[in-house]
């Protein structure tokens, strides 16, 4: 079991060399993502113009293990709503925090409303 889960901005981050990048590297191979944030780095590279295939082998080679989102995680991801509705997050950053509290992982992020200390999870910045 990983002990990290990424997020879509952790990715994104990676892949385009941004701010902090290097903090995420060492959390890639193994690191669990959601399909749903997933299919929310594959939307931004095809919104970019990158071919779907080439932007799945390219996500391929970082490594991290993307986990199926089922029912488990769809109740947990319902639950959060009332507890982060006034911070604004979307339904992939309710995704990530449910797969990271289910599983008891850090959840790896650049987004700053993630991190809200009412969260029975730890959450690491990247940047």
């Amino acid at each position: 079991m990983s002990s990290v889960v990424l997020d879509a901005s952790a990715i994104l981050a990676v892949v385009h060399r941004e701010t902090g990048y290097r903090k995420i590297t060492a959390h890639l191979e193994g690191g669990l993502v959601s399909s749903v944030n997933y299919a929310e780095v594959l939307k931004k590279a095809v919104e970019h113009g990158t071919e779907l295939l080439t932007a799945r082998l390219l996500l391929q080679n970082l490594a991290f293990v993307v986990v199926p989102f089922d029912n488990l995680q769809a109740v947990e991801t319902a639950r959060l709503w009332p507890l982060t509705r006034e911070w604004g997050l979307s339904f992939a950053d309710r995704a990530c925090l449910a797969l990271g509290i289910l599983r008891g992982a850090t959840v790896v992020t650049g987004d700053r409303g993630m991190e809200q200390p009412s969260l029975p999870l730890k959450i690491m910045m990247f940047r």
